[in-house]
């Protein structure tokens, strides 16, 4: 696995502006729309498990969960976009990541943040 699979974030072609800072430098914040969230939960299969506990005991880096992490967090950062286009917000300002176990068949990824319109200064 090269390192292009381990990366995240936002790509280049979303007209929505994902920053985790309170604000953005050259730019006001002419509306704030309000809370948006992207939400998934990825369960894990048997295969995974077997794999991670008997890496787990001889040390080193999960690679295919960290993996499946990334992917996760990517799908709830596109959430996160859709529900703040139709909104009608160009920009979501703090945003974060929480991680949960769910009900422990799983991971629940949140990405969350504030929805705003930006106008460049």
């Amino acid at each position: 696995m090269g390192i292009e699979e381990y990366g995240g974030g936002q790509g280049a072609q979303s007209d929505v502006l994902v920053v985790t800072t309170n604000d953005v430098p050259g730019y006001t914040v002419q509306q704030v729309i309000g809370e948006v969230f992207g939400l998934t939960v990825r369960s894990r299969h048997l295969g995974s498990q077997i794999g991670a506990g008997l890496k787990s005991m001889i040390g080193g880096e999960l690679k295919g969960l960290t993996k499946t992490l990334v992917e996760t967090r990517n799908q709830a950062m596109e959430r996160l976009v859709e529900q703040a286009k139709a909104r009608g917000a160009n920009a979501v300002l703090m945003m974060r990541f929480d991680v949960t176990e769910a009900a422990d068949v799983g991971t629940e990824v949140c990405a969350y943040g504030t929805a705003v319109v930006l106008s460049r200064n």
